[in-house]
Protein backbone atom coordinates (compact mmCIF):
# COMPACT_ATOMS: atom_id res chain seq x y z
CA UNK A 1 0.00 0.00 0.00
CA UNK A 2 1.60 3.66 -1.33
CA UNK A 3 0.42 6.59 0.81
CA UNK A 4 0.52 9.77 -1.01
CA UNK A 5 0.66 13.23 0.75
CA UNK A 6 0.55 16.70 -0.73
CA UNK A 7 1.11 19.90 0.25
CA UNK A 8 -0.19 22.70 -2.44
CA UNK A 9 0.39 26.24 -2.14
CA UNK A 10 -0.86 28.27 -4.11
CA UNK A 11 -1.14 32.39 -4.71
CA UNK A 12 -4.16 34.21 -5.32
CA UNK A 13 -3.16 38.25 -5.60
CA UNK A 14 -6.60 39.28 -6.40
CA UNK A 15 -8.05 38.05 -2.98
CA UNK A 16 -8.48 40.87 -0.95
CA UNK A 17 -10.22 39.07 2.18
CA UNK A 18 -10.67 36.11 4.17
CA UNK A 19 -14.05 35.68 3.23
CA UNK A 20 -13.13 35.71 -0.34
CA UNK A 21 -10.31 33.00 0.26
CA UNK A 22 -12.71 31.12 2.00
CA UNK A 23 -15.03 30.44 -1.10
CA UNK A 24 -12.30 29.64 -3.52
CA UNK A 25 -10.82 27.19 -0.85
CA UNK A 26 -14.20 25.43 -0.37
CA UNK A 27 -14.63 25.26 -4.31
CA UNK A 28 -11.16 23.83 -4.81
CA UNK A 29 -11.77 21.51 -1.83
CA UNK A 30 -15.08 20.05 -3.40
CA UNK A 31 -14.46 19.86 -6.54
CA UNK A 32 -11.29 17.67 -5.71
CA UNK A 33 -13.02 15.79 -3.93
CA UNK A 34 -15.81 14.82 -6.13
CA UNK A 35 -13.54 14.14 -8.95
CA UNK A 36 -10.66 12.37 -7.05
CA UNK A 37 -10.65 9.74 -3.92
CA UNK A 38 -9.09 12.31 -1.65
CA UNK A 39 -8.95 13.67 1.74
CA UNK A 40 -7.86 17.41 1.74
CA UNK A 41 -7.81 19.95 4.33
CA UNK A 42 -6.97 23.90 4.31
CA UNK A 43 -3.66 22.92 6.37
CA UNK A 44 -1.37 26.25 6.46
CA UNK A 45 -1.54 30.01 6.02
CA UNK A 46 -5.21 30.54 7.19
CA UNK A 47 -4.79 34.23 8.16
CA UNK A 48 -2.78 35.31 4.91
CA UNK A 49 -5.46 35.92 2.62
CA UNK A 50 -3.48 35.99 -0.58
CA UNK A 51 -1.88 32.55 -0.32
CA UNK A 52 -3.79 28.95 0.06
CA UNK A 53 -1.71 25.93 1.34
CA UNK A 54 -3.96 22.41 1.19
CA UNK A 55 -2.89 19.18 2.11
CA UNK A 56 -4.05 16.49 0.33
CA UNK A 57 -3.73 12.88 0.84
CA UNK A 58 -4.62 9.37 -1.93
CA UNK A 59 -4.20 5.86 -0.83
CA UNK A 60 -2.65 3.49 -4.17
CA UNK A 61 -1.31 0.11 -4.62
CA UNK A 62 1.65 0.68 -6.54
CA UNK A 63 3.82 4.15 -6.89
CA UNK A 64 2.81 4.59 -10.34
CA UNK A 65 -1.11 4.80 -9.34
CA UNK A 66 0.49 7.70 -6.87
CA UNK A 67 2.24 9.80 -9.69
CA UNK A 68 -0.37 9.36 -12.00
CA UNK A 69 -2.94 10.77 -9.30
CA UNK A 70 -0.52 13.79 -8.27
CA UNK A 71 -0.84 14.85 -11.92
CA UNK A 72 -4.43 14.66 -12.22
CA UNK A 73 -4.60 16.76 -8.97
CA UNK A 74 -2.26 19.60 -10.28
CA UNK A 75 -3.45 19.52 -13.87
CA UNK A 76 -7.13 19.87 -12.32
CA UNK A 77 -6.27 22.75 -9.91
CA UNK A 78 -4.21 24.42 -12.69
CA UNK A 79 -7.43 23.98 -15.30
CA UNK A 80 -9.82 25.25 -12.51
CA UNK A 81 -8.65 28.13 -10.64
CA UNK A 82 -7.01 31.01 -11.38
CA UNK A 83 -4.08 31.31 -8.35
CA UNK A 84 -0.84 29.78 -9.10
CA UNK A 85 0.83 27.09 -7.78
CA UNK A 86 4.29 28.12 -6.53
CA UNK A 87 5.42 25.30 -4.12
CA UNK A 88 4.28 21.47 -4.00
CA UNK A 89 5.88 18.97 -1.48
CA UNK A 90 4.94 15.52 -1.72
CA UNK A 91 5.84 12.38 -0.46
CA UNK A 92 4.67 9.19 -1.19
CA UNK A 93 4.65 6.51 2.21
CA UNK A 94 5.47 2.55 1.59
CA UNK A 95 3.03 1.36 4.25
Amino acid sequence: MKILVLKISLRANWVHSLKEKRMIVKSIIKKLQNNFNVSIIEVDNQDVHQIISIGICSISLEFSMCDSIKEKIINFIEDNTDALIFEIEEEIINY
